[in-house]
Order: C-alpha cells, then sequence, then structure tokens
C-alpha cells in the first residue's frame, strides 16, 4: 500500500468523482457543485493532466454500435527479439483495440473487435502471419461483467484519505 500517491487530496478525488460520472458538465458545475472557485477546479485538473492521473477527456465510444458486435482477447506467443517488430506491424490492424505486455504463458494481449466470427478468424490469420508472432490463442468475449470503471478505486482513495 505505500505506493499509493498521496499527492491527491479529498477535493482531487471529487473532482475526478465528478469528471468520471458527468464528464460533460464543465469546470463552473464542478465548481458550484464543490461549492469552491472555478479556477481551483481548473487549477487541480491541470495538475492532473499534467501528472498523467488524466489520461485524455475523450468519449467512451461503443464499437458494439458501430457494427463490430464481437470482441476477443488475442493472445500472442513473440519471438522476444522481434516484440517491437511485431507491435508495430499489430498496430496496422484496425480491430486491435489496444495491446498489452502480459507476464505468463504469453507476451501480448490484443483486444480485438470484429464483425462476426468471420471477421475475427481474417484478423486472426492477419495477426498470425506478423513476423515474430510464434502462436496465437483466442478467447471470445460472451458478455462484459463489469465494465471499466474507476470510481470504486476513487472511493477506496477518498476514504483512506
Amino acid at each position: 500500500m505505500s505506493k499509493i500517491s498521496h499527492d491527491y487530496d479529498k477535493l482531487d478525488i471529487d473532482i475526478l468523482q465528478l469528471l468520471r460520472r458527468e464528464p460533460r458538465a464543465g469546470v463552473r458545475e464542478y465548481a458550484r457543485r464543490l461549492g469552491i472557485a472555478r479556477g481551483t477546479v481548473q487549477a487541480r485538473l491541470d495538475k492532473m493532466v499534467a501528472k498523467h492521473v488524466i489520461d485524455s477527456y475523450a468519449p467512451s465510444i461503443n464499437p458494439a454500435a458501430l457494427g463490430f458486435d464481437l470482441a476477443a482477447d488475442v493472445h500472442l506467443k513473440l519471438k522476444q527479439q522481434q516484440l517491437d517488430a511485431a507491435v508495430a506491424h499489430l498496430e496496422k490492424i484496425p480491430f486491435i483495440l489496444y495491446a498489452d505486455s502480459t507476464a505468463g504463458a504469453e507476451d501480448l494481449t490484443c483486444r480485438v473487435v470484429a464483425t462476426d466470427l468471420q471477421h475475427l478468424e481474417r484478423i486472426t490469420i492477419a495477426m498470425m502471419s506478423v513476423p515474430g508472432v510464434e502462436r496465437v490463442r483466442t478467447d471470445i468475449i460472451l458478455r462484459s461483467r463489469i465494465a471499466p470503471r474507476l470510481s470504486p478505486l476513487l472511493d477506496y482513495l477518498r476514504a483512506a484519505r
């Protein structure tokens, strides 16, 4: 627990919670709800952006609503010397939403979206043809049980202050 940053107080956490729950409300509304000056909210947001606590103000977009109804985690075993080159090739495949290096049996896990099973097969074949990829294992996602979230973590941090 000693690695938890103590650079952020309860007000910072409250600002982050408002930003997560109502990203379009704006700085003026956050200040009104928290009973503080608009400049205080803006300064704290700027500090958190500079320290990469806030990574993006981009909207969350649902690939399924765009026709990519199928999601899968594709696990890749790579030749270690070709990791960076393989990732550079994989970045060119638009259906890979993100890729994370992992410890364990595989070296990289990619979240992939596809329109259907045949499309997923074409994507995995393209991934297998990338130089440096030795093996591919695919887990199809049936349903999201816990959506990506940060509010429980922020609640924990606020209580710890």
